[in-house]
């Protein structure tokens, strides 16, 4: 099995070697192939690259009829294949088998491969969260072969990161971590890791890119590079030229499953931070301003005399948050974060994360045109797993309630019935939306019946006319656009622009 699955790639990396050989021939420059010191860095840090090998029992699903069914294995297993292949070209145990001839499927061990670095002789291993989640059993496998049970210190979902720990039974070789900050784009890096199980493998390629958002996570902030990262690269080192990690290699695009040179790894100055506190508290503890924020659009911008646009636009606070006491309130723009610029709400979710619990920081803001600095005492953030359950009830006959249009919205002053029929909460004040024309800029702001229209440009509003008025006034001043804060049935608070013209 494995050598009719690996020859294959052995005769397309010979043929792609004899390509570029025919090509140098014809004078292409040496730097083509990379810088020298490649070779260098892979010797010197090889042997602090491991590999994570886990296990994990797993049902196998069916039964009943008693047909063999493919057990649901981790992504890269280096056995995924082969029993992918074996499930479906067999249909019962012996081969040819009849279902039916079995009642039981009992629990499957599943065994998945990633990889990971060490940071501390003393047995410190780092890798991502994914290559080790819902393992029963972590091993981490040395560049010699050497196979340890590796201790689980903790591990970070928010940046898929994991700390494991290891009983070294001889002296180790760490690497450190260099600063990610540094990197230019075009800088030369090194990947090294497990892909597809076939054990330590060098790469090398350039940071393509830096600071990448793809939307993975609430503090995105990657390396982008062109090293072949594969299924199985995952937890392991990106390299600098000098043997710094500026990097752990962790997710890949690819609508084939193998590099197509779009790979990302978590900045080292991310991983720093986590791994120091997951060594010291076997959790995150991350700092929490307690406001919910959204983006300052262009329109936005516009109806704060914002310019040019920029921010976190604060959509509401939270009564027991340390932005509440110090003053932080709905319509604030927080420019400013202890002495960092915040261009935009992942900007201010990154560095208030970041920032220690307990420490009072200075925050910016522009409040109806002017800047204004609040002080903070930072609290913590807590990160429950809160599921909660829809319940389907049965609405009221529909009443119809007195309106008024403006806006592209029907308008209705808040009554008992209307809040009966939207579920709305007796704490939201304003006025309802019972309606939105379908071709209007609110149903494009995806405006809905049931939201309530808290405030029109910073003014608290309690009828349709009210709304009305505000509107009218703001076309008297040539203003294009009115600011919107409206409120869903729970309460919670959200900015929108739409167009007066």
């Amino acid at each position: 099995m494995t050598a009719a699955t690996i020859a294959p790639t052995r005769l397309r990396l010979g043929l792609a070697a004899l390509a570029v050989s025919a090509f140098s021939a014809f004078g292409t420059p040496a730097l083509a192939r990379g810088p020298d010191g490649i070779a260098d860095v892979a010797e010197k840090v090889i042997d602090a690259v491991v590999n994570i090998s886990t296990s994990q029992t797993v049902e196998a699903k069916g039964g009943g009829g008693g047909s063999n069914t493919m057990p649901q294995l981790p992504p890269g297993s280096p056995f995924e294949e082969f029993f992918d292949d074996f499930f479906k070209n067999r249909r019962g145990p012996g081969g040819g088998g009849k279902g039916g001839e079995r009642g039981d499927n009992p629990p499957r061990k599943t065994n998945s491969l990633g990889s990971g670095f060490i940071i501390d002789t003393a047995g410190v291993v780092v890798t991502n969260n994914h290559v080790i989640a819902d393992a029963d059993e972590i091993n981490v496998i040395l560049n010699d072969g050497t196979k340890i049970k590796a201790d689980l210190v903790g591990v970070d979902k928010k940046t898929d990161l994991a700390v494991l720990k290891i009983k070294p039974p001889k002296p180790l070789v760490a690497v450190k971590f260099g600063d990610s900050d540094k990197l230019r784009l075009g800088d030369w890096v090194i990947a090294i890791g497990n892909p597809f199980s076939l054990g330590g493998t060098v790469t090398a390629g350039i940071v393509s890119a830096k600071n990448r958002d793809i939307s993975s996570g609430p503090y995105d902030s990657y390396i982008q590079t062109d090293a072949s990262i594969n299924r199985g690269n995952s937890g392991g080192p990106l390299f600098n030229l000098d043997g710094d990690v500026i990097g752990v290699n962790t997710l890949i695009i690819s609508p084939s499953g193998g590099s197509i040179g779009i790979g990302f790894a978590v900045p080292s100055k991310t991983v720093v931070a986590v791994v120091d506190q997951l060594r010291q508290f076997g959790e995150l503890r991350r700092g929490w301003l307690g406001v919910r924020i959204q983006s300052v659009t262009d329109e936005i911008a516009e109806s704060l005399n914002i310019k040019p646009a920029r921010g976190a636009l604060v959509a509401g606070v939270d009564d027991k948050g340390p932005a509440k006491p110090a003053g932080i309130e709905p319509g604030d723009v927080v420019v400013k974060f202890d002495g960092k610029d915040v261009k935009d709400p992942k900007d201010l979710s990154r560095v208030v994360a970041d920032t220690a619990v307990g420490k009072e920081v200075d925050v910016v803001i522009i409040r109806k045109g002017q800047e204004e600095t609040k002080k903070v005492t930072l609290g913590r953030l807590q990160d429950p797993d809160k599921v909660q359950a829809a319940v389907k009830t049965d609405e009221p006959a529909p009443e119809k309630p007195v309106t008024q249009k403006a806006l592209g919205l029907d308008l209705a002053a808040l009554s008992k019935d209307l809040r009966t029929r939207y579920k709305i909460k007796d704490s939201v004040k304003g006025v309802v939306v019972t309606n939105v024309d379908a071709n209007s800029d609110a149903a494009e702001k995806r405006l809905s019946a049931g939201d309530v229209i808290v405030e029109v440009a910073q003014e608290a509003v309690s009828s349709g006319a009210d709304i009305q008025k505000r509107v009218d006034q703001l076309k008297k001043d040539g203003k294009k656009s009115v600011l919107l804060l409206v409120s869903n049935a729970d309460g919670e608070l959200r900015f929108v622009a739409l167009s007066v013209q």
